[in-house]
């Protein structure tokens, strides 16, 4: 076990106002692998006035010289992808393949994405007989979660630092060595002292006290929809901005035209990815009722394939979250097919890829997000049904459409109540926005839209 001590404040590394540590586990072998400080309220004052003293210097930097360190950042991720790679399995327990391509690759390739968005955004415009122009909103408070370690610090710190924003981050408390990481490549890209700030700590402690800091002017979070109502409350006290990435149920809708054997081996393999551990995951499968049976049939078959493909969840509460959803889904009327609560291993936070068949709107699996490797599965007789179940949850994230026709798929999908939609399997892009409707959340991540959450707009006229 080695223990971390200090947070990266004002360009350095400095010691903790408290005693208190935070264990990080393993969750594949259970074992305490490292500690961290339990950042206090003090140790995010002072991240804030290191920020905040940073800021005027950061913010008058031309945009050029701010794309050039931000690709200064980006080389130094590259060269340390394995060490992520490595870090983040250690910690989240991801099978390596899988942190090297999508927890190391993706944030990478969104800091190179900043680095280029700099130089082209249009910062200032002429409309009329004014001159508009988009400036930093000022000092951001970054909260991420543990699912995506690297890359939810990436999607906020990446445009808020291309804006011109200076940041302070606290982590989640079950990947807080990624993060530490993160800022260690900071300091070597040569950001300027107090850019970029990290306090690693609880979230009741050091989140509430970065949220509630008055000299913090926008906070971004990623994490429940509990969660962020709360931070929504502090933020609305201040008046000050948020950007809110919550939760999601999203909706996999097989229309009978589509390939049904593609789309659902597609559909289980995005539900089983990291566990089942993201927000945007198509945990309600929709399937028309004469291709019902055949579907689920298929998505049994595909779910046992992943049986030890599949990494454990984050941790012992998760897990047992995550069992009970499967319990209360099967005492619903669900059927199960595939996995079940029953730990599939001894050891590790391991939860057995699952499928529930026979599922209703309004059973719980079908409302609330599970947040593992739990599918379920639903029928539907047209598509105006369809289209009624697929929106008929207080999230709206993210989903899919599957047709034998473009055209058919993209028509339903523009029905649907909900912020990114793929159709027939469509690739990830780091440049399209990606946020929710509804309780899913407030404003847009990645791309030119994610960077203009962290500006504002003042306007001169002539």
């Amino acid at each position: 076990m080695k223990a971390h001590d200090g947070m990266y404040i004002g360009g350095t590394w400095r010691p903790a106002e408290g005693r208190d540590v935070i264990e990080v586990v393993n969750p594949a072998d259970e074992r305490v692998i490292a500690t961290v400080p339990a950042g206090t309220a003090e140790d995010v004052d002072a991240a804030v006035r290191a920020a905040r003293a940073a800021l005027p210097g950061w913010s008058a930097t031309a945009p050029a010289e701010r794309a050039a360190r931000l690709a200064a950042l980006r080389d130094v991720l590259a060269a340390r992808e394995e060490e992520i790679a490595e870090t983040v399995t250690a910690e989240l327990g991801s099978p390596l393949a899988f942190s090297r391509t999508v927890h190391a690759g993706v944030p990478i390739a969104v800091a190179g994405s900043y680095a280029d968005l700099a130089t082209t955004y249009a910062f200032e415009e002429k409309v009329g007989n004014s001159t508009v122009y988009q400036e930093p909103v000022g000092v951001v408070g970054a909260i991420t979660p543990w699912n995506y370690p690297l890359h939810q610090i990436v999607a906020k710190a990446a445009p808020a630092l291309a804006a011109g924003c200076t940041v302070v981050l606290k982590p989640a408390e079950d990947t807080p060595l990624t993060a530490r990481l993160f800022a260690g490549a900071v300091d070597e890209a040569g950001l300027p002292a107090g850019v970029f700030n990290l306090v690693t700590g609880l979230g009741p402690v050091a989140g509430q006290a970065l949220a509630e800091h008055p000299d913090v002017d926008l906070v971004s979070f990623t994490g429940s929809t509990a969660v962020g109502r709360r931070i929504g409350a502090i933020a609305g006290a201040a008046v000050k901005k948020v950007a809110l990435e919550l939760g999601g149920k999203s909706a996999n809708i097989i229309l009978p035209s589509a390939d049904l054997a593609r789309a659902v081996n597609v559909g289980v393999a995005n539900v089983m990815s990291n566990s089942g551990q993201t927000c945007s995951a198509w945990t309600r499968m929709l399937v028309h009722r004469a291709q019902y049976e055949e579907a689920v049939a298929l998505a049994a078959t595909a779910a046992a394939k992943y049986g030890e493909r599949i990494g454990p969840v984050v941790n012992a509460k998760q897990r047992a979250r995550v069992r009970g959803y499967i319990e209360k889904g099967v005492a619903e009327g669900a059927r199960l097919v595939a996995g079940g609560p029953e730990s599939p291993r001894g050891r590790g936070y391991f939860v057995s890829p699952t499928v529930l068949a026979d599922v209703t709107p309004e059973m719980t699996v079908a409302q609330e997000e599970i947040f593992g490797p739990v599918l379920s599965i639903l029928r539907y007789d047209d598509e105006e049904d369809a289209l009624r179940i697929a929106n008929g949850t207080v999230y709206g994230l993210a989903g899919a459409v599957w047709a034998g026709d473009e055209a058919e798929a993209v028509a339903f999908a523009r029905r649907m109540d909900t912020g990114q939609v793929d159709i027939n399997g469509g690739r990830f892009n780091p440049l399209a926005p990606f946020g929710g409707y509804k309780q899913s959340g407030v404003g847009r991540e990645l791309g030119a839209h994610g960077l203009t959450e962290y500006l504002q707009t003042k306007s001169l006229q002539f």
